[in-house]
């Protein structure tokens, strides 16, 4: 009888045991998530930049200085935006954190492309039965804002595009983009797939801590090693590089950056640049035009980037 006692209470001890454990487990990952949303930007009381956000074409604005994550410019930074092809930049990074090898062969199908042509995305130049290669998926994904490219990632990955979307709007909300809400990996319109500028600026800051996500986003071009339907393989371009050309800012270099546009969402721009020792990041949204236009959101960026005082 006193050793069935002593095996009760052994078992009530164990029980409160693993009971405080999994209170401290979830204490702890509730600290880190905390700490995760925690990089939400401070506004600079004294700014740095000449230029008014009046003076800008883009409706909504927001620039970053990256090293203390300081707001120097915000302009409707909160006002809900459609972020057309700027979603990629969630697309990539969500893939990269979870593709175990880029250099991993990828079958896009006829699946993959279904609706894509028809919708009007902008495609990278791969073609149904192709194998490419994760890591030149990514390129193609930010570079041409290639839709195939993000599809093929998203099946990979997932298993289809509805599932990666889960894991984008689960990573959204891990790292502080509470007025976010994704419905594609492409950016192409819906009405319930929105963000801000502000929580866009959140997710690049986040995003550029990643090397691979760093070296894909600062590049101007990238050729893919050949495949079965390219031999010889492909060379795909910045479509943000391809805009600047010979233009450039006072005192400082464009680093890299990733365009958007539907007819909905406007001419948007999210960018990184070096002005004198510091790095930035502007996000702009809502410019009138089109791909046929003046690109407004290039031409902010030139003129915010050049107003910084150093």
């Amino acid at each position: 009888m006193v050793r069935k006692v002593k095996r009760e209470n052994l078992g009530i001890l164990i029980f409160i045991i693993f009971l405080l454990i999994a209170v401290i487990a979830f204490s702890v990952h509730k600290f880190i998530i905390t700490q995760e949303k925690q990089h939400i930007f401070k506004i600079e009381t004294d700014s740095t930049v000449s230029i008014s956000p009046d003076k800008l074409t883009s409706p909504n604005a927001i620039l970053v200085r990256l090293k203390d994550n300081a707001i120097l410019m915000q302009k409707n930074s909160q006002e809900k935006i459609y972020p057309a092809s700027l979603t990629k930049i969630m697309t990539a990074i969500v893939a990269i954190e979870n593709l175990p090898n880029l250099n991993e062969e990828i079958e896009l199908t006829n699946y993959t492309f279904q609706g894509l042509y028809k919708a009007d995305a902008s495609m990278t130049g791969f073609q149904p039965g192709e194998n490419v290669r994760a890591i030149d998926l990514l390129y193609g994904a930010l570079l041409p804002s290639g839709a195939e490219s993000c599809i093929g990632l998203a099946d990979q990955i997932a298993g289809s595009e509805q599932g990666f979307v889960k894991m984008m709007n689960q990573k959204a909300a891990d790292i502080g983009m509470d007025n976010t809400h994704f419905e594609n990996a492409t950016g192409l319109h819906n009405k319930n797939h929105y963000t801000t500028v502000k929580d866009m600026a959140i997710l690049l800051s986040y995003a550029l801590q990643n090397d691979t996500f760093r070296e894909i986003f600062t590049s101007s071009r990238h050729s893919t090693q050949p495949t079965n339907k390219h031999p010889g393989g492909m060379t795909f371009y910045s479509t943000m590089f391809q805009e600047l050309s010979n233009q450039s800012i006072i005192d400082g270099e464009i680093l890299g950056g990733k365009t958007g546009y539907t007819n909905e969402a406007g001419l948007c721009l999210a960018s990184l640049a070096k002005v004198g020792r510091q790095e930035y990041i502007l996000i702009s949204a809502g410019a009138k035009g089109n791909h046929h236009s003046e690109q407004y959101n290039i031409t902010d960026a030139l003129a915010v980037y050049s107003s910084i005082e150093k």
